[in-house]
């Protein structure tokens, strides 16, 4: 991916009116039947697609439009398995860990000729645009949003422990939570994530560390061209990072994944969490935590004050063997425009693709304000582009997940864990 310069929560410009899909038949009274296959399946999400899908029908009364929806645990291997036998896919929810092995497999369409005249490019913000496009300048997918990380966390529990803010740095988040702490009480500081996924917070605390000398285009790399893992930073990241499982995280969180973390704190048993911005609606829906109990916080810096934003995203796409490419794109165009696309970020709490989302009151307030914050202050929230795309991202998560679990086990040290980390990376981009 190519860099991206500011952050992807909110453009600057003003909003533009678009369009909505124009009327589309095939001529001659039949009617074109897309396939399309969601990956981050859930129900709520499902029926607002299938919403969508009518609206987009209605508009485009020659084309229908088939939601297949698999459980998320088999979702990608499903796509996959469709990809492969080259028919019974259109359009495809493709994701940032899944465009680079599937794009490299050639089951991916390069949208970029269909789109050069799309109105609704001119509408996305410029990291949107950035991330549609590879370093070859191909377009795989649209983003329909973005998932970036802030500081979930208890005010009243804050407040009542002596202090008078959120944690700013990591150091503060470990203090804080270890306050907080109290197992007898079943009062717990943070939601540690030692389950599926563990190495993503701490790639998290590690960047953070070597922001001001990190590479804008590729997170694992600093400016020297050496890898993250190898500076000496690093270990003070990894090290105050195992002090907080060892200091302030419930001892079952050795296996937590996203459900567990979010559980943790929507329950009110734990005080922070890291997490993506959809899980502010899964909060606000929380019987045990009051509105006026919880908010988020920008992500946390390291010691030279300085953060990196490691955002992910996902979008629509369309197969490669698919035989209605040109009704496909129309989907994909739709889902990524005007109303389309702000009802499913807003109603999957995703950090939005349209410029007009600086005019929008709803991301200027409560727990989206401090996405605000971090975009209004590039010069300390570093957005970078994390190597999410290479092939072996997927075999690099499950190692990584690993070696973490290991570590707050106490099998593995941080030092040890990060010489690993910086031997396999060095090797695989030699």
């Amino acid at each position: 991916m190519r860099r991206r310069t500011a952050v992807l929560a909110i453009g600057t410009a003003t909003a533009m009116a678009l369009t909505g899909c124009s009327t589309m038949n095939p001529g001659d009274g039949s009617t074109v039947t897309l396939n399309m296959v969601e990956s981050l399946t859930n129900p709520a999400r499902t029926d607002l697609l299938k919403d969508l899908i009518a609206d987009f029908e209605q508009q485009n009364t020659g084309i229908k439009v088939n939601l297949i929806s698999p459980p998320t645990e088999q979702a990608d291997q499903k796509i996959q398995q469709m990809l492969q036998s080259g028919s019974g896919v259109d359009v495809l929810e493709v994701r940032d860990i899944t465009v680079g092995p599937w794009s490299n497999n050639g089951w991916l369409y390069d949208m970029k000729k269909d789109l050069a005249d799309w109105k609704g490019r001119q509408a996305l913000t410029e990291n949107a645009v950035a991330a549609s496009e590879d370093a070859e300048g191909r377009t795989y997918f649209v983003p329909y949003g973005f998932y970036g990380l802030s500081l979930f966390h208890r005010t009243d529990l804050i407040e009542k422990a002596g202090f008078d803010k959120p944690p700013a740095t990591w150091e503060d988040l470990l203090e804080q939570a270890s306050a907080i702490h109290d197992p007898g009480k079943r009062q717990y500081g943070y939601a540690f994530r030692g389950g599926a996924n563990a190495h993503s917070n701490a790639t998290a605390a590690i960047e953070a560390y070597v922001a001001d000398r990190i590479d804008p285009a590729n997170g694992y790399k600093l400016t020297d061209g050496s890898m993250i893992f190898s500076a000496p930073e690093a270990l003070d990241a990894m090290e105050t990072y195992l002090a907080l499982f060892q200091k302030a995280s419930p001892k079952s969180s050795v296996a937590w994944g996203y459900p567990e973390m979010v559980e943790g704190f929507s329950n009110g048993s734990t005080a922070f969490l890291l997490q993506d911005p959809e899980v502010i609606a899964t909060v606000s829906e929380s019987k045990s935590v009051g509105e006026d109990q919880w908010s988020t916080a920008p992500l946390m810096a390291g010691p030279s004050g300085k953060t990196v934003q490691p955002l992910a995203t996902a979008g629509w796409g369309v197969a490669d063997g698919s035989t209605h490419k040109a009704e496909a794109v129309k989907l994909v165009e739709f889902l990524s425009e005007g109303e389309a696309s702000a009802t499913f970020t807003k109603e999957n709490s995703l950090v939005p693709i349209l410029k007009s989302a600086a005019d929008d009151a709803f991301y200027r307030s409560g727990p989206w304000a401090s996405y605000v914050t971090m975009s209004e202050n590039p010069e300390r929230f570093l957005v970078v582009t994390q190597p999410r795309g290479v092939a072996w991202w997927a075999e690099w998560q499950q190692r990584a997940d690993t070696d973490v679990q290991k570590m707050i086990l106490g099998k593995l040290s941080p030092k040890d864990l990060l010489a690993g980390w910086d031997a396999y990376w060095t090797e695989k981009w030699k």
